[in-house]
């Protein structure tokens, strides 16, 4: 049996489909209040029998940081697809984003160390690979600096990423994957999908900066492949491309019918913009749209590559201007019920 956590999310979603689509018995791991809308839609898209299929998976309500529901979760699982994170650039929530992101890793990798015999995919980030400072192409062997323009957010994930090295350390059969920016038909109102309902509200404004994208299909379709082929105690990137912001954000407003951006927000631009947004949040009792971590990221120009993971399964990632084209049609169809 394979146990997912964050198996409502994007990411999760995506991979309970194509595991289900195989046949596999699947346990998927819950909060109590936790929505199914998003994993009821992946399932509609891409499912080979959607309801039957997702009648199927054995939802368990649980806590990373209750190892007690773990050891009950864990019960029968030999394969482990550990999706579930905070993701957050808000300093509000760095508290619970760290003790989760940390803290429920090593509490899922030490459960598993004491069940034995279970193998253990582990959804990192790229903002738990060392940054270049040359400019030169990010790689999985790219060192770990600290630093204080680093993200919450990253310091968490290489956190969590640390706590799964000292399972392989200790036995664990583990992979660690470390997707750039997943794009997909997601919860329109957050995370990357966010940008679609941004763009179709008429975004005007654009960066200099440059990212990984990859399709969450692909995330899914790579960690699955890994798994598989018991490619453990080591890291992958998955990354498609290497985008500008102003190069993604034309291609959603073109697919969706929208004027591109045409303001470019210089560096020092964001570092004004930032502070302004904290002071109009703490005025209006809102987490502020444009934080420190975002601004400065938005400029950054950070170029990864996958060569590791196409050199050892030999995956061929969807283009991300295919992606695009793709999720805007779903964004629009859905858009065009209400």
């Amino acid at each position: 049996m394979i146990l997912i956590t964050g198996a409502t999310g994007l990411l999760g979603s995506h991979l309970l489909v194509q595991l289900s689509n195989k046949g596999i018995t699947i346990r998927a791991m819950k909060r109590a209040n936790s929505d199914f809308d998003l994993a009821k839609r992946v399932f509609s898209m891409f499912a080979q029998n959607p309801d039957k299929q997702f009648g199927q998976i054995e939802w368990v309500n649980g806590d990373l940081l209750d190892t007690s529901s773990l050891q009950d979760l864990l019960e029968g699982v030999d394969e482990i697809y550990h999706c579930a994170a905070i993701i957050s650039f808000h300093p509000s929530l760095k508290r619970q984003m760290m003790h989760t992101n940390i803290n429920g890793t090593a509490n899922l990798v030490n459960m598993a160390l004491l069940k034995g015999n279970v193998s253990f995919c582990h959804v990192s980030s790229i903002a738990a690979i060392g940054r270049s400072d040359n400019g030169a192409v990010i790689t999985e062997n790219s060192l770990w600096k600290h630093s204080k323009d680093l993200s919450a957010y990253s310091v968490s994930k290489y956190g969590a990423e640390r706590e799964v090295w000292r399972g392989i350390a200790e036995g664990l059969d583990a992979v660690i994957v470390n997707p750039s920016v997943i794009l997909g038909p997601g919860n329109w109102k957050a995370g990357s999908s966010e940008l679609f309902s941004l763009s179709w509200k008429g975004l005007q404004f654009f960066t200099n900066g440059v990212t990984g994208y990859v399709d969450v299909r692909d995330v899914a379709t790579a960690m699955i492949l890994l798994m598989d082929g018991k490619h453990f105690g080591k890291r992958f990137i998955l990354s498609a491309e290497n985008i500008s912001y102003k190069d993604l954000f034309t291609w959603i407003a073109e697919d969706l019918g929208k004027k591109p951006p045409q303001i470019e927000v210089k560096a020092w631009m964001g570092e004004i913009a930032w502070r302004l947004f904290v002071i109009k949040g703490l005025f209006e009792n809102k987490k502020p749209a444009i934080t420190r971590e975002t601004a400065r990221t938005s400029n950054a120009k950070k170029h990864y590559s996958s060569e590791r993971l196409q050199k050892t399964v030999n995956h061929k990632f969807i283009p991300i201007r295919q992606s695009i084209r793709e999720i805007s049609k779903v964004f629009l169809m859905e858009h065009s019920e209400k």
